[in-house]
């Protein structure tokens, strides 16, 4: 008798990908998916509609089903549809990626690197940082990008980023290595001419909670950990005056708004305290900031430019635990 002859699916699908998927098919997928509607995506692409519908079916042809369903919304994605706009958004990035490296070698550099920072990541590791890749000959192209540590750790997921420094991240993500590298002490600072007045008396949440206060956007990390704290203290937490991780949005106001207070590590409201703007109540929190930690990926750990920036902000970090916060 013959041998029957099992057929694999995803090994099927895979040659189909390999041998017939084009990069501007993908390219296709996220303008459909950003725009939902194929007469938009023909004006970008300054194709006839036609020609765009038979794109689209070439390429639902290769993935073997439907990636869009028409609804009243516009065209939106298929379970199928949004699996494969996860990988095309992912291949596309590390296309530019690699354009954007492969330019920086032609300039004459080592290279290229985008590093993730949270705001309050101290001054002394984000220039120890900086000066390792600046410093490098021949110099290191570098981008930098600011954002929550959970904005930080999506980019590092979708490969916009190489490496970030940021609060310690307790979500789920596959492939993430962080490092605790840095433990900060929270203070409360105010401006440098409501210290005398906001430090009469102890510590007191209740008379806090009626300042103006500076917090972090609603549903990040840091703002439910300092409901926490005022919860715990037996206190409704405050309506925030404003909302942010702007460290300049902050300082300005702390600038100019006498009731206003916040909480930030003690070490970065000590170089702040050095423009006679701002300053720290004199009161200790019983409790820690998350700790500062590097970020990259499993796979990009042994990467040269990636493990060198690591070694250096983990021996820096090292050096300023070492040494007491002036204030």
């Amino acid at each position: 008798m013959p041998l029957s002859i099992t057929r694999d699916p995803a090994a099927e699908l895979q040659h189909a990908l390999l041998s017939r998927l084009k990069m501007r098919q993908l390219a296709l997928l996220q303008a459909i998916d950003r725009h939902r509607t194929l007469g938009r995506v023909a004006a970008e692409m300054r194709l006839s509609q036609p020609a765009i519908t038979k794109a689209l079916r070439e390429v639902e042809d290769i993935f073997g089903g439907a990636l869009f369903e028409r609804t009243s919304r516009g065209l939106v994605t298929t379970p199928a549809g949004e699996a494969v706009l996860e990988y095309a958004r992912r291949w596309l990035t590390e296309l530019e990626a690699t354009a954007r490296v492969l330019t920086s070698l032609d300039a004459g550099r080592s290279g290229r690197l985008r590093l993730g920072l949270t705001p309050q990541v101290p001054q002394q590791l984000l220039s120890a940082a900086l000066t390792h890749l600046l410093d490098h000959e021949p110099r290191m192209a570098v981008m930098t990008r600011e954002g929550t540590t959970d904005e930080l750790v999506a980019a590092l997921i979708a490969r916009e980023l190489d490496c970030a420094i940021g609060r310690s991240y307790d979500g789920a993500a596959t492939g993430l290595m962080q490092e605790a590298i840095y433990q900060q002490e929270p203070c409360l600072v105010v401006s440098a001419g409501s210290v005398k007045r906001l430090s009469r008396g102890p510590l007191d949440w209740a008379r806090l909670a009626a300042l103006d206060w500076i917090l972090p956007p609603p549903n990040t990390p840091m703002r439910r950990t300092y409901n926490a704290i005022f919860v715990g203290a037996g206190v409704q937490p405050p309506t925030p005056l404003l909302e942010t991780t702007s460290m300049r949005s902050m300082e300005a106001v702390l600038r100019t708004q006498p009731n206003a207070v916040a909480i930030m590590a003690r070490d970065v409201v000590a170089e702040m305290a050095q423009g006679g703007h701002c300053a720290a109540l004199p009161y200790r929190l019983s409790w820690n900031l998350p700790p500062v930690s590097f970020f990259t990926l499993q796979q990009l750990v042994d990467q040269p430019a990636v493990a060198a920036v690591r070694r250096v902000v983990v021996e820096t970090a090292r050096r300023m635990q070492q040494r007491p916060v002036g204030l």
